[in-house]
């Protein structure tokens, strides 16, 4: 005899599918695309709203929160809670991370040399256009042959 009823049997591919797991960076990534797209400051229920509703409202918080950590965001009262503004988009997040990395390291010549030589050439050069600008734009930057 065989079960050919509706029963809470659990055969195989009867189960639904476990919801995709979001790769590091993503959820945060996503939290501060609301907040960029958002009118002004706004309360944790609008963030959780745009992301679609489906997060927990506590798990929305926990992101924000290490993003404001992170330097990522800015939050001032509102009543007795929140509200959150986007102060960096996602390279600024990007830079935010690498920063910690380095921070977290005891030899940051090494750390930042061995990132250098692992560049594409095309991400080498970019760099060096990068810290050129950078260079010319600071008015701090050393003068040609110093003081």
């Amino acid at each position: 005899m065989t079960d050919s009823g509706g029963g809470s049997g659990g055969a195989a591919g009867t189960e639904p599918p476990a919801p995709r797991r979001r790769a590091q960076g993503e959820l945060e990534a996503q939290v501060l695309g609301a907040l960029r797209d958002a009118p002004g400051p706004v309360p944790v229920a609008w963030v959780q709203q745009w992301l679609g509703g489906d997060l927990a409202y506590t798990t929305v918080i926990t992101i924000l929160t290490r993003l404001y950590a992170k330097g990522a965001v800015a939050r001032e009262r509102a009543g007795r809670s929140f509200v959150w503004t986007g102060v960096a988009d996602e390279a600024g997040l990007a830079a935010l991370r690498m920063r910690k990395v380095l921070d977290a390291e005891a030899d940051r010549k090494a750390v930042l040399a061995s990132f250098v030589t692992a560049l594409s050439p095309n991400d080498e050069r970019l760099l060096r256009e990068l810290l050129t600008e950078e260079g010319e734009g600071r008015p701090d930057a050393p003068e040609e042959g110093g003081h």
